[in-house]
């Protein structure tokens, strides 16, 4: 006589807790520019640990950590060598994920699918991008088919001409409401950071530079305060002559790491781990690559409908920056203002950087942040573009909401919300 196997029910997802590194220049004169990329994460992991004493190392069932170019200090299953490096028992397995800009993203929303059904009750999710040493593309070999079967542009391997092409396909989406957006994104950044909003995250990090000895990172670095439309209306437009995006409403080259950890409800009520958002919905959408920052509006549209829910009752948005432009572009889609208060409170990528696979965890654990601030708020989203036309989109619940629907430390647990499938 067999017996069946015993059918797992979906499980509540929590956010725990999310660190990051200060975010650096990459270039040779950046702050991390003589530190490995796996350090960086290794940190920002082991802060976690160390800010969670409740948590028992051994109880952590994985460690997916992303990284766009998996090369160099970047490579050697990064999930893996990160869980060793950062003290955690040889018995934790770990994984590296690549999903270009959302490979963060990617190891939340994978992890938390295991979490949901089973698999896993706690679990580190991060990402990591030292663009210093690791330009984007460098040393990459694309398929020629990309191009002698047209299955692509050209040029739709280019960031920033995709963020052109947006430009050209929607003539209204102009160079001066990048640049306002830009302008804005600068100015929420410096408020958030003179609220005192933007350093509990942040995790000291000492670096070294052969000629100047060991120092501390403590801070964002590549924030412009004071940037105005004035100032920025007359850079040069590296991606074509006469073109509309520039080095002011884009997000710069950034160095810098982000970890979060995830569990079940129910066994962060046992372990007594904070909640500080559960996940309710989770989508990833593809696009034409020769406009890739449109994807966030079909990511979102499925993550809306798989949620049951409508753009109405959203009450918070962190959006990627990595183009101005594609940032309006998602707020004409859904009719949301420019300057809607709703959206990137802190101000976003342009100001803080954007070290690709680390900034959907970024996202997130800024979101988590903002719910504490706005208990009236229940519903909130991370959304991001991700290169070769690709967008994705993440759908949190305030536990401070007083309809939560989710796992309370009284015992009483709803059924795991719909995730990626």
């Amino acid at each position: 006589m067999t017996t069946s196997a015993r059918r797992a029910t979906l499980r509540d997802v929590v956010f725990v807790d999310g660190v990051r590194t200060p975010f650096g220049k990459a270039r040779p004169d950046g702050i991390y520019a003589q530190t490995r990329a796996d350090d960086l994460i290794v940190k920002a992991v082991r802060e976690l640990l160390r800010r969670h004493p409740e948590l028992p190392p051994e109880r952590i069932d994985e460690v997916a950590v992303a990284a766009t170019t998996q090369t160099g200090d970047q490579g050697i299953t990064l999930g893996r060598t990160v869980a060793v490096l950062s003290g955690l028992p040889t018995s934790v397995p770990g994984y590296a994920i690549d999903r270009m800009c959302a490979g963060g993203m990617t190891a939340v929303t994978t992890t938390a699918a295991g979490i949901a059904s089973g698999q896993q009750d706690v679990v580190i999710a991060g990402g990591v991008e030292h663009m210093g040493h690791h330009p984007m593309g460098f040393d990459a070999d694309p398929n020629p088919r990309f191009v002698s079967e047209k299955l692509v542009d050209p040029e739709a391997l280019n960031m920033g001409v995709t963020a052109e092409n947006i430009h050209d396909r929607y003539p209204h989406l102009t160079k001066e409401r990048a640049d306002a957006y830009a302008v804005a994104s600068q100015a929420k950044y410096a408020k958030a950071l003179a609220n005192g909003d933007i350093q509990p995250d942040l995790v000291p990090v000492a670096v070294r530079s052969a000629e100047l000895g060991w120092g501390l990172a403590t801070a964002d670095e590549l924030p412009r305060p004071g940037t105005t439309a004035e100032g920025i209306a007359d850079l040069k437009t590296p991606f074509r002559p006469g073109g509309r995006v520039t080095a002011g409403n884009a997000s710069p080259l950034t160095d810098g790491a982000t970890a979060s950890v995830l569990a079940a409800g129910d066994v962060a009520a046992e372990l007594g781990l904070p909640v500080r958002m559960r996940l309710v919905a989770s989508a990833f959408a593809g696009v034409d690559p020769a406009v890739m920052g449109l994807g966030p509006v079909p990511a979102t549209a499925k993550a809306l409908q798989r949620a049951g829910l409508t753009i109405d009752d959203i009450g918070l948005f962190e959006i990627n920056e990595a183009f101005a432009v594609q940032v309006i572009a998602f707020l004409d889609h859904y009719g949301i203002a420019d300057d809607d208060e709703r959206v990137n409170p802190y101000g976003g990528a342009i100001a803080m950087g954007h070290p690709l696979a680390s900034s959907g965890i970024r996202l997130m654990t800024q979101l988590a942040r903002q719910f504490e601030q706005h208990p009236e708020v229940r519903y909130g989203l991370t959304t991001m573009c991700v290169g070769l036309g690709q967008g994705g989109t993440v759908i949190w619940e305030n536990p401070r909401h007083a309809d939560y629907s989710g796992h309370t430390t009284h015992g009483h647990t709803t059924a795991a919300a719909n995730l990626e499938a």
